[in-house]
């Protein structure tokens, strides 16, 4: 049914992989159509209680892949850069609540995608990274409200407009993460949380999940990130941008 997806269900609680390890499962805009539908799929499940998040392989993902994205100026490209939006909104509006179980990088798209979870558990080797600026385009996808939501104003212009990377550690200081764990106990970590949720009573676990978001949306207005593919589309376009993108990928390719 999905191409780079996998969907793996155990009683109340079931798996969502990115299923391209070898890629280090990148976002391209098939597994965000993806995503979007496996949200629609697992939400017609009453049963489920929680849903956990994570990339198959050593990395949980490594991004947005714009190699498969329209042109700007092209017939469908504001479709498919509003697509990391509407995937955010998708995930984040599943009822049972969601775990993101992070290991290896999670870069720009993917921290987007964690970001979009209701909780976060990372390995201890896992390594932040968000490089849009470099590579001339905005943090999209509603990265900028969730990320003031999860660990403040300051650190996030900091975070976005240098491009530097950060640890497991620094991000649980910031209270981006709930717990860090050693690589080989990431799974375990992961599987209790999920069961001590899954252990209790439906309505009133949920509840608490809606209404933290609904508290948190007011303050953050996510539902302004629809504008973001606009940005997204005039950064991809804009000569100066298309310089810093060129420049980055070649030094990536040097490395």
């Amino acid at each position: 049914m999905y191409q780079t997806l996998e969907i793996e269900r155990q009683g109340t609680i079931a798996h969502l992989w990115l299923n391209r390890p070898e890629k280090l499962n990148p976002l391209s805009l098939l597994t965000l159509q993806e995503l979007i539908r496996a949200a629609e799929e697992l939400n017609q499940d009453t049963s489920l209680k929680v849903v956990i998040i994570g990339g198959r392989g050593r990395s949980f993902s490594a991004g947005a892949d714009l190699t498969g994205f329209p042109a700007a100026g092209d017939v469908g490209a504001r479709d498919a850069a509003d697509a990391g939006r509407r995937m955010a909104d998708a995930i984040e509006q599943l009822n049972a609540i969601t775990i993101a179980r992070i290991q290896g990088w999670c870069i720009g798209g993917g921290l987007v995608l964690a970001a979009a979870c209701d909780l976060r558990v990372a390995a201890k080797n896992t390594r932040f990274s968000i490089p849009e600026v470099d590579l001339g385009i905005p943090l999209a996808w509603g990265g900028i409200p969730r990320l003031v939501r999860e660990i403040g104003p300051a650190l996030t212009k900091e975070l976005v407009m240098t491009c530097r990377p950060f640890d497991a550690k620094e991000a649980l200081n910031a209270g981006f993460l709930n717990r860090i764990v050693g690589t080989d106990e990431l799974d375990d970590a992961v599987e209790e949380l999920a069961d001590a949720i899954a252990a209790r009573p439906t309505f009133p676990v949920q509840a608490t999940k809606r209404h933290v978001d609904a508290v948190t949306a007011n303050q953050v207005g996510l539902s302004r990130s629809w504008a973001d593919a606009d940005s997204l589309l005039a950064g991809l376009g804009d000569p100066e941008c298309q310089e810093a993108r060129e420049r980055y990928r070649e030094a990536k390719s040097k490395r």
